[in-house]
């Protein structure tokens, strides 16, 4: 009997079977027993990814958990078990007055999902955290260190040379004690940076995302569906003369980032509903499950708020949401 796939879509989505691991002898196990006849896909919470139909496989549930804190004069180390919850983890770290992942505080979904992910918000991403991460070879059963992720925006290692046959189990954080604010984006540069703490950043983080996200748990979403865009200066210009009041985020190598929830809005898609699927009325980079949708749903809607955009600004909005097919994982880009 299929059993259904724990997902924040909150989708009725199905695999031939679900298992929860919680040690790596769990995952090796359960991996060796099956790889050669179905199948496999390894999840955190699968708070940003979205199984487009029934996966004809076995779908693992990584809860390997364990957070070991450590200190040198000039930084805190934390050894973090890849099934641990992100928010507890950085709620965590405020409580111990630990520095350094406020900002990115109430990002849905595991641990292990960060580097992978390369997640960010508020003018932080995990690479500036990152130490290292424990991968699990799981032909082998050795563990491999990576101390170079080769991060770029939402992209990292883990999506290429180790997206398959190789298993997050522990990420490695390091937090400098010289704590510097990071204040460069929306509401946060309102604070002054001298009498700035790290709760103060957590709450603010924390009361923005709460006003303009939904729960999960109430209405079921991915999260930030799109990728914020980036384009070449000359591009970004030549919008801004027709668009002055469009947000824009220099970036290096004269390229701009375009703000996609903003690019979205101006189509007015804010609350635009395909089948049970709709664009969030608070935030248009979020696309909710608002009436019993289907996986269909979303992807069609998806591919409608894609073509509106690019119809409007000749912007491509590259999903953030990874999307699995039903043996693998899909070249996103191609499918919509």
């Amino acid at each position: 009997m299929k059993q259904r796939i724990p997902n924040t879509f909150n989708l009725d989505v199905y695999a031939q079977k679900v298992v929860m691991v919680t040690t790596v002898e769990q995952l090796m196990q359960v991996w060796q027993d099956n790889h050669q006849n179905l199948p496999i896909m390894i999840l955190g919470e699968g708070s940003n990814t979205l199984f487009t139909c029934d996966f004809e496989g076995i779908v693992i549930l990584n809860r390997i958990k364990g957070i070991i804190i450590t200190e040198t004069e000039q930084a805190w180390h934390i050894k973090v078990g890849a099934g641990e919850n992100w928010h507890q983890l950085v709620s965590q770290t405020i409580e111990h007055n630990i520095a350094g992942l406020e900002n990115l505080a109430l990002i849905p979904g595991c641990v292990g999902s960060a580097p992978i992910q390369n997640i960010g918000a508020y003018g932080v991403e995990f690479q500036k955290v990152a130490d290292y991460v424990e991968l699990l070879e799981l032909a082998t059963g050795n563990i491999i260190k990576v101390t170079d992720g080769q991060y770029g925006y939402r992209e990292s290692i883990f999506k290429k040379q180790y997206a398959d046959g190789y298993a997050v189990i522990y990420v490695g954080i390091k937090l400098p004690k010289q704590w510097q604010p990071v204040l460069t984006y929306g509401e946060l540069r309102n604070f002054d940076p001298k009498s700035i703490t790290p709760k103060m950043i957590f709450d603010k983080v924390c009361e923005i995302r709460l006003s303009k996200l939904p729960d999960p748990k109430v209405l079921g979403n991915g999260g930030s569906f799109f990728k914020n865009p980036v384009v070449d200066k000359k591009v970004a210009d030549k919008l801004l003369e027709i668009y002055p009041t469009m947000p824009i985020y220099p970036q290096v190598n004269n390229q701009v980032k375009l703000a996609a929830g903003w690019l979205i809005d101006q189509c007015g898609l804010k609350g635009y509903q395909l089948g049970g699927a709709a664009v969030h009325q608070n935030q248009a980079l979020v696309l909710i499950n608002k009436n019993n949708a289907t996986a269909q749903d979303v992807v069609e809607l998806a591919r409608y708020v894609r073509n509106a955009v690019l119809r409007k600004f000749s912007v491509n909005l590259s999903p953030e949401i990874r999307f699995i097919g039903k043996i693998a994982e899909i070249d996103v880009d191609n499918f919509l």
